[in-house]
């Protein structure tokens, strides 16, 4: 009896002794990262011009995290515009710092791009790291409520004009709704942006827009929606929805899917939208540093000093995990070949 009790208290001390060991590890790790940031600056990289969307997420963003990374480093954000923001994601790829001082904020269809899109780029996004993104886009197809299509279903019956601009979600998106569930917007091309689309509408121009995030374009347009509004929301394509737009019964675009191949082309299409918002590190950035970023970028999304700021700024913010999008980043990167050159093939508009 003597004997078993000795072991009992042995195995016990060897299993807390291994626990200890565990934890003076993560201090030290931990202790290691502070001391690395202390004294740094963490920059980071918008892929669009300043002020606008991005650009705006990112700054905020900017002014909360330090206090949430070990060592408290500065925050600042940089501009590198081109390319739907594939330029700043080949730089945060290829040629920035690899020890986790530069962060890529870049365009939701930058990771897809490689896949499904025609701008040569030279990152790979199924090997970069992900700290999250800062929220999950909706993106909807509005209509003006004079125009002779009153329902997404009378979209499948006769043309309606839809303002776009070339390489961007509003002309993607619609392009691809056509392409797979036959809808019928006819494209108007060459507005600079989703404010010139908006002003095109206001004045009669064209009648619709697809692709533009509910978050976004249900503050920047205030007069467009409500019982006195000009404008009506058609159409949802995203995977599951805005709870606010399903509550008002607003159509999805996955439940006008015929056959699994359309529903798995809209899915891998939409996924863009749940990492909206991406910001990524090099692949090569050392793994505790991608921790720490980690966690740090999803506190100083639950701040409550951060929400408030967003609330003041009429910001929605629903941020996504790391975790969830590195997961949906390998499964968009492990669709059959045929479907990717299926999606590429619908939204070449040329």
């Amino acid at each position: 009896m003597g004997t078993a009790w000795l072991r009992r208290v042995g195995f016990i001390a060897v299993a807390g002794a291994a626990v200890l060991t565990g934890a003076g590890r993560a201090a030290a790790d931990d202790a290691a990262v502070a001391s690395f940031y202390k004294g740094k600056t963490i920059t980071v990289l918008v892929g669009s011009s300043a002020g606008g969307g991005y650009d705006t997420y990112a700054r905020l963003i900017a002014r909360h995290m330090t206090k949430h990374m070990p060592g408290n480093p500065t925050v600042i954000v940089s501009n590198m515009p081109g390319a739907g923001s594939n330029v700043a994601g080949n730089y945060i790829y290829n040629a920035a710092a690899k020890d986790g001082t530069m962060i890529g904020a870049l365009y939701g269809g930058a990771p897809l791009e490689p896949l499904i899109g025609t701008t040569p780029v030279q990152h790979d996004p199924s090997k970069s790291q992900f700290l999250g993104s800062a929220n999950n886009d909706v993106y909807v197809c509005v209509a003006r409520k004079d125009a002779p299509q009153q329902t997404i279903e009378d979209v499948f019956k006769s043309e309606l004009l839809a303002g776009a601009s070339n390489a961007s979600s509003t002309a993607d998106f619609p392009a691809i709704l056509n392409a797979v569930i036959g809808t019928k917007f006819k494209l108007v091309l060459g507005y600079p942006g989703s404010r010139e689309i908006g002003l095109a509408i206001d004045k009669g121009e064209v009648l619709s827009a697809c692709g533009l995030a509910w978050p976004s374009v249900s503050v920047t347009n205030p007069g467009w929606f409500g019982d006195k509004g000009t404008m009506r929301v058609l159409l949802q394509a995203h995977p599951t929805g805005h709870a606010e737009l399903n509550a008002m019964g607003v159509p999805n675009a996955l439940s006008f899917a015929k056959t699994d191949e359309q529903k798995a082309m809209l899915e891998l299409f939409f996924a863009q939208e749940v990492f909206g918002r991406p910001y990524v590190v090099a692949p090569e950035v050392p793994k505790d540093r991608v921790e720490a970023l980690r966690k740090a970028f999803w506190a100083t999304l639950k701040d409550p000093e951060l929400l408030a700021d967003a609330k003041r700024a009429t910001l929605e913010v629903d941020p996504v995990s790391a975790e969830d999008v590195q997961k949906l980043i390998a499964k968009v990167y492990a669709a059959p070949r045929e479907l990717t050159q299926k999606i590429k093939k619908a939204i070449q508009l040329n």
